[in-house]
């Protein structure tokens, strides 16, 4: 140990090699966190010894012991309550239930759960908050409860803004500080969420990343998360940006090229000349879209610009002194160090980037605005002729058409220039005589309060609504699928037309199904970019160079007729967003009056209501189902192509009025309005196993139809998956899913692991899996598989009339271990392939015998 004085206070810190150059300053931070709990067994001297080796340290796992654990309420209350369940299953067995609790701090904002039902109202805010708080009455009271039955556990109510904006803009210190035995100790902040764009904070230095509220959940109980010793990819940022091109503009360029470059599971570390050059708000969309690219994290070390964003951001002075101090002392000062090593490089000249929307189905597929038309006819050959629609208001819809555009997520509404960018460019509208196409949706959803503040404070929030985009509320919304109806207008016309229509969004996710079931396209931008898609109404027209509409004497007016000026931006941006605006915006985190009325009852455990529609006792606690012996006879439940999101699996917007789901909920006396969402049903288990594998554009290949079907085998009968999984676990039938690469990409659901493993199914096998699903199926007790390259279930010419046996399994299961996989065809012809297990870790392994994390985590409590 050794000591730094900062101010009048001297801080015990662990200190670091100065001869440690060459490492990265995120693996010097996990460096740290190694040696301060070093304890002969989770973290051993040889750990240590190999990451100081690092990129020499060879395979092996470390175990990280975050600070803390950050949950939005729609991961956050299925995991309150999972622990609830265990705290009955503790006194079952005789133990004090006080001792599941988290252990270190835990913060809870609630975000997930407004909905845009009305929009483009100066009423919106208010009916949309209280529609939030009729519908979520059941989940908020066992926050309450939780509230009072756990220590170490805060909330953030609802309207205080995104998980992630918050945690940005109030909750992070870079360098964490605590008194202990009456000395002050200081290490670096860092943290886990239940959200996969976590990684924003690692704008700020902070060292943190997504993961389910599986592995969560054990964090909080005081286990270490044990991961395999991380590639960091160094990512050299020079240049500059252009003029009129924005952040949003350069994320989604980040996107594209990382996601080409093989990013997958990795650390990626921005550096170079152009960092200096990223206010911090654009190095937070960056950091933001960790996801999208499939990075771990996209990391920025703490610089002068960091140091000028906490004290914009009204954090307290002694705590910024510490971050600039720490960092200088323990080598972790700046994007510019001469000899750090990287185990792959890339470089982006940020004067190349232009201007962009990305779409129609992926983040990924950045397109150039002249190339936006062109896409989504690619995208949807059968509208491959429509013509590009003139300017008036008054011509019948047709595909192509914006009927959706929202400023919406903390991927963009976290960055004032964005924000103020679009605000200007909606004002130039408005002088112009311009208004949004009479279909579109539009609305209005910062990440903080602050936000409205500034729009307000500047004058520019009347021409926002002007345009529509009206305050609808503090939250995800829209990005998180809870867009809510359609205006009718567009409604009836894609209904009655079988209409191809887009929406425009400035968030960080566009797969297939999640804004709205009626809306087959999305594009994401910049707020400035959804301001002028409402206006011009299609993706068809584009909005580079094609006018956006006419101005009161009939004259065509251009996106460049309406850009902000660079200085005006700059000049509002410098008088209204100020450390004052932002220690307004959250002085106040206690709630509002109906957030205060609600009760959940006191004491130690929760009180299951059995009438409740919404709360019902997880079931995972009745048994787990170690992995043990090969799995023999197994049919396939789905073959899956590339790219399967979590949102393909699990559902996580809007209840629909057809389907399982619907008629379950009105076999228990639901009404159809009453319906709700999936967010809001996630504790009832009923729900989301006949919801799971059930997106209206998920394709089985066993059979005909789009949509959660699946064909039983050897019978042949095609019915849902949740009827054939039923039918399967009634027969005794182990089950797979063989899919293709990038399984599990997308939102940190763990309901996608939970409803896989409750369905019955055994094993996914896969060309490929996204990190944080790979780590939520296995804490679940599900086998990730994953083919040897150039091998897939095309290659192995599979139609899901096989039976399948995994063989291998029977000696026991261990890191790296491979697996053969026999497949028997109709007709008996047999072959095989190698699959390589990926249960990557000795922990990972462990909580396999065990049946899963958290049966691990109660037997450790025990």
């Amino acid at each position: 140990m050794a000591v730094l004085v900062v101010g009048d206070r001297a801080y015990a810190i662990q200190a670091l090699d100065p001869g440690l150059t060459r490492l990265p300053v995120s693996i010097k931070v996990l460096l740290e966190n190694l040696l301060r709990h070093q304890d002969g067994e989770s973290v051993t001297a040889a750990d240590i010894a190999a990451l100081s080796a690092w990129p020499d340290s060879g395979a092996g796992e470390i175990a990280y012991h975050p600070v803390r654990v950050l949950m939005p309420d729609s991961s956050g209350v299925p995991l309150l309550a999972d622990l609830a369940a265990m705290r009955d299953a503790m006194v079952a067995r005789g133990v004090p239930p006080e001792r599941i609790n988290p252990r270190i701090p835990v913060d809870l904002v609630i975000d997930h759960s407004v909905a845009t039902d009305e929009s483009g109202s100066p009423h919106a805010f208010a009916r949309n908050l209280a529609l939030e708080y009729e519908r979520n009455a059941e989940r908020y009271a066992l926050i309450r409860w939780a509230q009072q039955a756990y220590d170490n556990f805060r909330v953030l109510p609802p309207g205080t803004g995104i998980v992630h904006q918050v945690n940005l803009e109030h909750l992070a210190r870079p360098v964490w500080s605590m008194e202990r035995d009456g000395e002050w100790h200081a290490f670096p902040d860092t943290l886990v969420g239940m959200d996969s764009h976590t990684p924003m904070v690692n704008a700020l230095g902070v060292l943190g990343w997504g993961v389910g509220g599986i592995e969560a959940g054990a964090a909080m109980l005081g286990e270490p998360i044990f991961m395999p010793v991380p590639d960091v990819v160094g990512c050299c940022l020079v240049g500059a940006l252009r003029p009129g091109v924005t952040a949003t503009d350069l994320v989604l360029a980040v996107v594209q090229r990382l996601r080409a470059q093989g990013v997958v599971g990795k650390l990626v570390e921005f550096h170079g000349p152009g960092v200096a050059a990223l206010p911090l708000p654009d190095r937070a969309t960056i950091a933001n879209m960790a996801p999208e690219y499939g990075a771990t994290m996209g990391f920025f070390a703490i610089d002068a610009e960091t140091i000028r964003f906490l004290r914009l951001t009204g954090r307290d002075e002694a705590d910024i002194a510490l971050a600039e101090a720490y960092a200088k002392a323990q080598g972790m000062w700046g994007s510019e160090r001469e000899g750090v090593v990287f185990s792959d490089k890339v470089e982006i000249d940020l004067a190349a980037i232009e201007p962009a929307l990305a779409g129609p189905k992926r983040p990924q597929d950045r397109r150039a605005l002249r190339d936006v038309p062109s896409s989504l006819r690619q995208g949807f050959p059968q509208i491959a002729e429509t013509p590009v629609p003139g300017l008036g208001a008054n011509r019948p819809l047709q595909h192509g058409d914006v009927v959706i555009a929202a400023i919406t997520s903390c991927t963009n509404t976290s960055n004032p220039a964005a924000m103020i960018g679009a605000a200007l460019l909606a004002r130039n509208a408005v002088r112009r005589g311009l208004r949004a196409k009479p279909w579109v949706k539009t609305s209005l959803s910062p990440g903080s309060r602050v936000v409205a503040e500034y729009l307000r404070d500047a004058g520019l929030q009347d021409s926002l609504d002007a345009l529509g985009f009206h305050l609808t509320g503090f939250g995800c919304m829209t990005c998180a699928g809870f867009s809510g109806p359609l205006l009718d207008q567009a409604a009836v016309a894609i209904e009655r037309d079988g209409l191809v229509a887009a929406a425009v969004l400035s968030s960080n996710r566009n797969f297939e199904g999640r804004i709205h079931p009626q809306v087959r396209a999305t594009y994401i931008g910049s707020p400035a970019l959804v301001v002028a898609s409402a206006i011009a109404g299609s993706v068809l027209r584009d909005v580079e160079s094609d006018p956006l509409g006419e101005d009161e004497d009939g004259a065509p007016v251009f996106l460049r007729d309406l850009w902000p000026d660079p200085a005006e931006l700059a000049a509002t941006l410098a008088r209204f967003i100020t450390a004052d605006a932002f220690r307004r915006g959250y002085a106040d985190t206690a709630g509002d009056p109906a957030w205060r009325a609600i009760t959940g009852g006191s004491g130690p455990t929760f009180a299951w209501d059995p009438a409740s529609t919404y709360i019902l006792k997880p079931p995972f606690f009745d048994g787990a189902a170690p992995v043990s012996g090969d799995i023999l006879g197994a049919r396939a439940l789905l073959l899956l192509g590339d790219g399967i999101t979590t949102d393909h699996i699990s559902p996580g917007g809007t209840i629909p009025r057809r389907g399982e789901v619907a008629d379950y909920l009105r076999g228990i006396g639901v009404p159809d309005k009453d319906f709700s969402s999936f967010v809001a049903r996630r504790v009832n288990h009923e729900v989301m196993l006949r919801g799971h594998f059930a997106n209206p554009r998920i394709r089985n290949e066993m059979v005909e139809q789009e949509g959660g079907f699946a064909r039983h085998e050897p019978s042949g009968d095609v019915a849902t998956v949740f009827e054939t999984a039923r039918r399967y676990r009634e027969e005794a039938t182990p089950m797979i899913v063989v899919a293709g690469q990038d399984y599990g990409t997308g939102s940190s659901r763990d309901w996608a692991a939970k409803g896989t493993s409750l369905l019955g199914i055994r094993a996914i096998v896969a060309e490929g899996f996204e990190r944080i699903h790979r780590s939520n199926l296995v804490g679940m007790g599900v086998l990730p598989l994953q083919f040897a390259a150039g091998v897939t279930r095309l290659t192995l010419g599979l139609d899901g009339t096989e039976r399948f046996d995994l063989v291998g399994l029977a000696d026991g299961l261990r890191p790296g271990l491979v697996v053969t996989l026999r497949v028997t065809r109709r007709h008996g012809e047999v072959v095989e392939a190698t699959l390589l297990c990926r249960v990557d870790t000795l922990r990972e392994v462990a909580w396999m015998r065990a049946g899963g994390v958290l049966h691990a985590a109660l037997a450790g409590a025990t």
